[in-house]
């Protein structure tokens, strides 16, 4: 089985899912209309989580702008599996993606009428928002600052207009996150307040995110492992594969335990619209944070020694290579280095020593 298609997992026992057994998609548009078959079941909380994130991996290790266009959808998924409700909107809505980013601007507000909702203003980093049927978003409501909704809403719609801002990223460049402008857009409440930030299992997916970023990595070290099995005699690119293992080894095992932890959390039994309890949600926000700060870790080691390794040939001379260390660089910028990792440490001090 060719590298780019073989399975990136993180259990030893068992077969892989029969999804890793299916022809992969080749581009963001085949990755959508295939996930949007894909069975229900695939969300994290609900038992098949290493399963879920063996898939984002998979993926992740053969294009990762197709996990990139993948992830977000399962997480629309899972968030409206949560509320009970199904699909809030019509059944050709069938690709979705979470808009919950904010900038220093003026909010994208919700105004309440006599029939629904109608969103007003703009929302940054919309990523795919001309390709998706729909979107889960964000708003504040209007007249209240303090209140908050998540809405559903159709972006096929005439008044949902992507801006027209330029995209230059060289990584995840088929993953336009530019602005989307609603004007008086009509729209559907999912769920009131916080419930989005608050709701049991929200830093689960996160910790997709992540698993996401270690098959990209694992991507580019297939690359460097070719490299060095084919120079059996080259102790320095052994050095850098054995170094570039340590870190896969390690992050594979996090991921993997924080799969079993969120099994065992029962965290997507908690359906409804009730926020989740402070305890588990704290040890949700500690587990996403410590996986997340890993895994990054571990992508920045990882396109270091395989940069060492290879030198510039590959990253010149074979696009296939040079994009997916393009990818990688943006989306694992997704986690904040130290401000993260400031994060967590403000988490740790506030309670006792956890080790």
């Amino acid at each position: 089985m060719p590298d780019g298609t073989r399975p990136v997992r993180l259990q030893d026992a068992g077969p892989p899912p029969d999804l890793l057994l299916a022809p992969l998609p080749a581009t963001v548009a085949d990755a959508l209309r295939t996930a949007a078959a894909w069975p229900d079941h695939l969300r994290p909380g609900a038992g098949s989580t290493a399963a879920l994130w063996e898939l984002l991996a998979t993926l992740a290790a053969h294009d990762l702008a197709v996990a990139r266009a993948v992830e977000p959808h399962l997480d629309a998924r899972a968030i409206l599996d949560q509320t009970g409700t199904g699909s809030p909107l019509d059944a050709a809505a069938t690709t979705w993606g979470v808009y919950a980013a904010e900038d220093p601007g003026p909010a994208l507000t919700a105004t309440a009428v006599d029939d629904g909702w109608l969103l007003e203003g703009t929302k940054p980093w919309c990523s795919l928002a001309s390709d998706l049927d729909a979107a889960l978003v964000t708003a504040r409501v209007a007249d209240d600052d303090a209140r908050r909704g998540l809405f559903a809403v159709d972006l096929r719609a005439a008044e949902v207009q992507p801006v027209d801002a330029p995209w230059p990223s060289r990584g995840l460049a088929e993953i336009p996150s530019t602005p989307v402008r609603f004007d008086r857009a009509r729209a559907t409440l999912v769920a009131e307040g916080a419930w989005y930030l608050d709701r049991p299992g929200f830093w689960w997916g996160a910790i997709g995110v992540a698993a996401c970023w270690f098959g990209g990595a694992v991507g580019v070290a297939r690359r460097l492992h070719a490299h060095a099995a084919a120079r059996p005699d080259d102790r320095l690119l052994a050095m850098h594969l054995g170094a570039v293992d340590e870190r896969l080894a390690a992050a594979r095992v996090v991921l993997a335990d924080a799969a079993a932890r969120v099994d065992a959390s029962g965290a997507a039994t908690r359906g409804g619209l009730d926020p989740e309890p402070e305890e588990a949600r704290a040890a949700g926000r500690v587990l996403a944070k410590r996986v997340r700060a890993t895994v990054a870790r571990t992508c920045e080691d990882v396109l270091r020694l395989a940069g060492h390794a290879l030198g510039p040939g590959p990253l010149t001379q074979e696009p296939e290579h040079a994009k997916r260390v393009a990818d990688l660089e943006v989306y694992v910028r997704q986690q904040h280095a130290e401000r993260d990792d400031a994060s967590l440490g403000g988490l740790l001090a506030a309670g006792p020593a956890p080790w």
